[in-house]
């Protein structure tokens, strides 16, 4: 009969009282990420407070009583939101005090520029977008006066009513601009609202407005709102040039939400906002990017819907925007361009933030973060000195800084082993699965995969190596020997943290602030924890708590952060691409495993140095594997996919033509942006399946391929698909929607200059087609200059086995065409593939898409490929 030790039995009852007082810190945690603490206000809220409720009523309008806010020609969806968002401005300005002075544009833009996105570098030219803008003054401002921006874009991502991205946004700057009007504020300086109408093609609405507007160069600061999701908190996400406008968000925001780290990762996540268009490409105006990071399973689907949003995310949103606001129009470090030439502030760079649970922001600048971050450092060398020189001189002080020492390695093998077990175990589990991914629609699974096995991990070395070799020991008593290791390995962690914190601060991230407070919530937590053992002894559990209950502050933070950050993770692997196998199947799985595996050390590796002298027993480790591998099991079993967690599926309609007239091929082309390939969509849709004429012998080796060429007409995007297949499409149904199709030819005779440079001047037609959304561009050839972009080329493009191409991506409505010219810096012909991206589906196509399941969210589009030589 297997039976427990009296040391087992302290083991498992402390494991199962940091289970419970973990799971109560999660459920506060989860409280706070879902904005349940935020109750919204009604539609009879004053008016002179920001109104949830009246927002909602704008984003019903734009994301449903509106037909699609697309970039296209041929749909009036984005022309009806522009005027619906000029009439509110109007109704605004018709009911103004005398006080203030309202002044509403409707700007058209046009331009062309190069830029770098998703780590692709292309051209864009842009033509005929709308943005609206107001600006509210007093009376006696005048026109140079520094001014505050709000932006949000109206438009939307193609096949998606975009309640979130960005209609919240709107309505959220339309309802601030209401409460200016009705509170009778007199803004101290300037306010400009922009709606801009071109987000979604990459930034061209803020990119019309900040190179051609006549108040571009009175902006002293902006505020960006994006939706990454449907709601929850409403990060800053990133900030600057400068420190000071995430200083007066700590001071002014109602409820700071935001943390210096997402700086660090915004870029490894597929998209962008407008922020760098004002901050960075084209502004340096001082600002913040605010953009809701949760429920991102609805961002850029057709799902996206006002039912989707989380109730209470705008009613935070805008309680801390229009103070934000205040704070900005008030501040001295407003000043508009020119002034800001003159000053030229240092720029100490990106300052350290993060806000506790909602309730206030600690912030700090990078010249105080030196000090911070430096001060743990030098406690950790210190603090042998401090404990051993009096006592036992500077040799065993020397000694015990060595014990730290080998007390952080110790620390570090752990947390190495939490990240590896989890990793093995996710791999363990999909060689014997049908399916990664089980854990997407439902993120507690990852959760009870891998923290009992990462928790196994910290716990490793401890089993293995219980006798902690101390480089002191001829100096203390043997009765004490158990109390040095202990200390040796709980400074050596603390070491550990105060070292990563340092190392953060040191490579200009913005992160380190997490292992910082790790560090300093041990000092007291250690003391209290001393002075209970004085009293309870070491093998009391009494004297663990006294080391518990003191971090729990600075526990419930890391587990916050930790949600935050595995939660986003989490619901952004539907969207992150897809990799060609046999590697690109294991890959989400172990970024959650790893991820997971990190955190759980985060949260649990500051006591573990104590709690480990109970939990270091093999039955207690046994007992996590064999939780883990039961979850691991009961996973497997569920769908990685349901309508509240859509499988995205890009579907398009490719016909490839010549001339203007001639169709060549045309296929039906599918990709997934995930791990679970197409034959998987397949076994799961048999509808699908039997739509496409699909068997049950489907395989890859001889499928037909569908090659990233034909998705051109959404590049860059193409480059997070891998193995997509086309099927074959009948071609009588498109001429019979189209007479013409997108065409390029010469306009006048070609020119050659005395260099021996020759010049081409070309027309591009779209044809016939009803709703274009965009055209892509893809130039080869001894390209020397073009007419795009101020006459500068992009950094080419390389693939593999190809020549250098230029790429151009070219949007707007219009009913001229497009011309340009290329010039040639030697007698080489130049190739030209295009394509032309359109929004209205054929019937063949509408049938097809009826034909997947709920639990599968569709981007539908057609896309006409050419090839010219010049």
């Amino acid at each position: 009969m297997f039976r427990l030790s009296s040391g087992d039995v302290a083991g498992f009852k402390l494991l199962f009282s940091l289970a419970v007082m973990y799971g109560v810190l999660s459920m506060v945690a989860y409280y706070v990420m879902q904005v349940k603490f935020i109750t919204p206000l009604g539609l009879d809220a004053p008016l002179d407070r920001f109104s949830e409720a009246r927002a909602i009523q704008h984003i019903r309008v734009l994301a449903h009583e509106i037909d699609g806010r697309q970039v296209t020609e041929g749909r009036q969806g984005l022309h009806d939101a522009a005027k619906y968002i000029r009439t509110q401005l109007e109704m605004l300005k018709d009911r103004a005090g005398s006080n203030v002075r309202i002044e509403i544009e409707e700007n058209i833009v046009n331009g062309s520029f190069n830029m770098m996105f998703l780590g692709h570098s292309l051209s864009l030219g842009y033509r005929n977008h709308t943005n609206i803008v107001m600006r509210i003054s007093s009376i006696d401002s005048k026109d140079t006066d520094p001014a505050v921006l709000l932006n949000a874009h109206f438009d939307s991502p193609v096949g998606s009513p975009g309640a979130s991205d960005c209609g919240s946004c709107v309505a959220s700057i339309l309802e601030v601009a209401r409460i200016t009007i009705d509170s009778g504020w007199e803004p101290p300086k300037p306010l400009i609202f922009l709606f801009n109408g071109a987000e979604e093609l990459f930034m061209l609405g803020s990119h019309g407005f900040i190179t051609t507007h006549k108040w571009r160069n009175t902006i002293g600061a902006f505020i960006n709102l994006e939706a990454s999701g449907a709601g929850g908190l409403d990060y800053v996400c990133q900030s600057g040039p400068g420190s000071w406008p995430s200083q007066l968000y700590a001071q002014s925001a109602v409820r700071p939400m935001g943390n210096s780290a997402a700086q660090d990762i915004f870029g490894i996540v597929p998209g962008d906002t407008d922020y760098r268009m004002f901050a960075t490409d084209f502004g340096s105006i001082p600002g913040l990017d605010i953009i809701f990071v949760h429920g991102g399973y609805f961002y850029h689907t057709s799902t996206d819907s006002v039912e989707r949003l989380l109730p209470g995310s705008i009613q935070g949103r805008g309680d801390n925007l229009f103070n934000v606001v205040k704070a900005f129009t008030n501040s001295s470090k407003l000043q508009n361009a020119y002034d800001r030439g003159l000053t030229k502030e240092r720029d100490d760079g990106h300052p350290m933030f993060f806000d506790y649970l909602s309730w206030f922001l600690v912030y700090y600048s990078r010249r105080q973060g030196m000090i911070f971050h430096s001060i743990p450092v030098a406690m950790y060398i210190l603090i042998p000195f401090f404990l051993r020189f009096s006592k036992y001189g500077l040799r065993c002080s020397f000694a015990a800084l060595f014990d730290f020492m080998k007390g952080t390695l110790f620390h570090v093998i752990g947390v190495i082993l939490a990240v590896i077990f989890p990793i093995v175990f996710s791999v363990l589990r999909l060689l014997f699965a049908g399916q990664s991914m089980n854990w997407f629609a439902h993120p507690y699974l990852a959760y009870m995969m891998f923290i009992p096995c990462s928790v196994a991990g910290m716990l490793f070395p401890r089993v293995c190596w219980n006798f902690f070799p101390l480089s002191q020991s001829v100096y203390i008593l043997k009765s004490s020997k158990e109390e040095f290791a202990e200390e040796a390995r709980y400074w050596g962690a603390f070491g550990l943290y105060a070292c990563i914190s340092m190392a953060y601060f040191s490579f200009g991230l913005s992160g380190g602030f997490l292992s910082l407070s790790l560090a300093v919530f041990m000092v007291p937590a250690w003391i209290l924890y001393r002075l209970s053992v004085k009293y309870y002894g070491i093998e009391s559990l009494r004297s663990a708590a006294f080391l518990v209950v003191p971090s729990i502050p600075c526990l419930l933070h890391s587990v916050y952060f930790s949600g935050f950050l595995a939660q986003f993770l989490i619901e952004k692997m539907g969207m992150m691409g897809s990799l060609p196998p046999p590697h690109g199947y294991f890959i989400p799985d172990v970024i959650v495993a790893t991820t997971i595996g990190a955190v759980t050390g985060v949260c649990v590796g500051p006591i573990l140095p104590v709690i480990g002298h109970w939990l270091a027993r093999s039955s207690v480790v046994q007992f996590l594997l064999h939780i883990s591998v039961i979850a691991l099991a009961l996973t497997s079993q569920f769908f990685p996919y349901s309508i509240d967690a859509p499988k995205r599926v890009i579907l398009q309609h490719t016909v490839v033509t010549a001339d203007s007239g001639k169709i060549k091929d045309t296929s039906y082309d599918l990709s997934v942006v995930d791990s679970n390939a197409l034959p998987y969509l397949f076994k799961h849709a048999p509808e699908v399946a039997k739509e496409l004429h699909v068997d049950s012998d489907f395989s890859f080796e001889t499928a037909n391929l569908s090659y990233r060429e034909a998705w051109m007409g959404i590049y860059p995007l193409s480059s997070l698909f891998s193995r997509s297949l086309k099927f074959p499409a009948s071609k009588d149904e498109i001429t019979r929607h189209y007479r013409y199709f997108p065409h390029i030819s010469t306009t006048k005779q070609e020119t050659i200059s005395a260099d021996g440079s020759r010049r081409v001047y070309l027309e591009f037609s779209l044809g016939s087609l009803k709703e274009v959304w965009v055209s892509v561009l893809n130039i080869t050839g001894p390209i020397s200059g073009w007419s795009f972009a101020n006459s500068t080329l992009p950094a080419p493009e390389i693939i593999k086995g190809a020549p250098p191409s230029y790429i151009c991506r070219l949007s707007g409505v219009a009913n001229e065409n497009w011309t340009f010219w290329l010039e040639t810096n030697s007698s080489g012909d130049i190739r030209i593939e295009v394509g032309v991206v359109e929004q209205y589906l054929m019937d063949s196509m509408k049938i097809l898409k009826s034909r997947f399941p709920e639990w599968v969210d569709i981007i539908a589009l057609s896309s006409f490929l050419s090839t010219y030589i010049f």
